[in-house]
């Protein structure tokens, strides 16, 4: 399953270190196989259940999300140099786990998508730091998925947390509007 998600998600090999890779890889496999998805379901699954209707599918988002981090990181170098530290590895590792407790979050119910029990329950970036945990994710990448959302308001953020969160809400926001 890992060269299928590599081949869908090509930004799994902006992460240098192989073995953060192959972890990052992991949860997915194992969010996966928590939330009973395939790999052609993860096209199907809408990337949020707040914009009715949204045809955006959660690669598309994770994706798009990643790129923004990317991409906002690389101008932030450029400008600033070493004013602002980024690890670029686990910049990119918290674009593509950012979501990952929607795997679980979520569930398909006579054709349409809902929250399951546990999302009834659990918001993703709780879900998404038990699955990161469990996997032994460098605590700075949990970080991020615990706070970037709304979750994440009331406490400090990373560099790279700062980041993810404004790369998330600017998609969001963007397709929202």
């Amino acid at each position: 399953m890992k060269n299928e998600l590599r081949k869908l998600i090509s930004e799994f090999d902006l992460i240098q270190d192989k073995n953060l890779r192959e972890a990052t890889l992991a949860v997915w496999e194992k969010a996966m196989m928590a939330g009973g998805w395939s790999i052609t379901d993860l096209t199907r699954i809408p990337f949020t259940l707040l914009i009715e209707g949204t045809t955006v599918d959660y690669v598309a988002h994770v994706r798009g999300v990643t790129k923004v981090m990317v991409e906002a990181a690389r101008v932030l170098k450029e400008t600033y140099g070493n004013q602002v530290k980024i690890n670029h590895d686990y910049l990119v590792m918290g674009g593509l786990l950012h979501d990952i407790g929607k795997l679980v979050e979520y569930e398909e119910k006579n054709g349409k998508f809902v929250k399951s029990g546990c999302g009834e329950l659990l918001r993703h970036p709780f879900s998404g730091v038990g699955l990161c945990y469990e996997a032994g994710i460098p605590t700075e990448v949990q970080h991020m998925i615990a706070c970037h959302s709304k979750e994440g308001d009331l406490g400090k953020r990373t560099v790279e947390a700062i980041i993810l969160h404004h790369a998330d809400f600017t998609n969001f926001e963007c397709l929202k509007a």
